[in-house]
């Protein structure tokens, strides 16, 4: 029997809540609101950027795009600090605002301009691929940031966020992102922290492969732990379909509850060659015997992931 927790009470009332007309009105915006701090974002970017080169990726992309950007779209004005000339953000719904970025942009070009190292020892722990100041230099050479943080360059960002028309850049916030992007146009894809809450994944991986250039590739890190809808990380595995049901409610997004093998399964079924599969394990998982049913027969790898950083790669036609 599931444990009515405080936390599972609560979540309880929010999903029923959503149920009734006008719930709209009070729903509040989402989490998130770390996306629109600047040090958050170069955090994000210069993990993956730095493993993509770890992986073998040559250069910088030309043309980045990301999903779920949240707050600001700090980690494209980050890329494009790094070079990235063109730069697609993709969300379900609108949350930065020009504003916010430019803002943002100004404190980013600060920490570029001072090789500032990643600000914290994260997962996965990328230092091996860092110089002594913690900067990925083997990356990020003082000829590219020469060059990326030309003055010139730099206006033309800023006025390319005040939505200018500049050659030779561009940035685009597409929200929602259905059919936003055209096929095979994009080099790299990056997400953070934002294909847990993907209900759809079978379509978003095959919306992903659609969009990236062929050998283009996407950069991942998935959050499997219960985002505060239960006591323990995993609690949610504990919940019969019925109780999630209540639980979820109408809410536009929660968590999709997938395991680290089902990402890597709809990844094979859309062509993906994966390059880089990193798994942090927890210490501790809820016991076989208090698996709700649909749980039944998952694989210890799985129980015991409560986070994945995978890395793959759109087949060369």
């Amino acid at each position: 029997m599931t444990e009515l927790s405080s936390i599972l009470l609560k979540e309880m009332a929010k999903g029923t809540l959503t149920r009734l007309p006008g719930w709209q009105r009070l729903r509040r915006k989402r989490g998130g609101e770390e996306s629109a701090s600047a040090t958050y974002c170069y955090a994000v970017w210069l993990k993956h950027l730095t493993l993509l080169h770890a992986g073998g990726a040559q250069a910088i992309p030309e043309s980045l795009g990301e999903l779920g950007p949240g707050h600001s779209l700090g980690v494209g004005l980050a890329a494009m600090l790094s070079g990235v000339n063109h730069y697609v953000a993709l969300d379900s719904l609108p949350y930065a605002t020009s504003a916010r970025d430019l803002a943002v942009f100004e404190e980013l070009v600060v920490l570029f301009r001072e090789r500032t190292g990643r600000p914290k020892k994260g997962w996965p722990d990328f230092d091996e691929h860092l110089d002594e100041r913690l900067f990925p230099s083997s990356v990020l050479s003082d000829a590219v940031l020469e060059r990326t943080l030309a003055p010139d360059r730099l206006d033309a960002i800023r006025r390319v966020i005040a939505g200018e028309t500049v050659p030779g850049l561009s940035m685009r916030y597409c929200a929602p992102w259905d059919d936003a992007v055209e096929d095979n146009s994009v080099d790299v894809i990056v997400s953070h922290s934002v294909l847990e809450h993907v209900d759809d994944l079978q379509t978003t991986y095959a919306a992903l492969y659609r969009w990236l250039r062929p050998g283009g590739l996407m950069s991942h890190q998935i959050d499997l732990t219960s985002h505060a809808t239960s006591r323990s990380w995993d609690g949610y595995r504990s919940y019969p379909e019925w109780l999630w049901w209540v639980v979820r409610g109408k809410r536009p997004y929660l968590i999709n509850r997938a395991p680290p093998s089902e990402h890597l399964r709809i990844m094979a079924m859309n062509d993906f060659k994966i390059a880089c599969n990193l798994q942090r394990r927890a210490d501790t998982a809820l016991p076989a015997t208090r698996l709700a049913k649909r749980w039944h027969g998952l694989s210890d790898s799985d129980r015991y992931c409560d986070s994945t950083f995978i890395q793959a790669q759109k087949s060369v036609e």
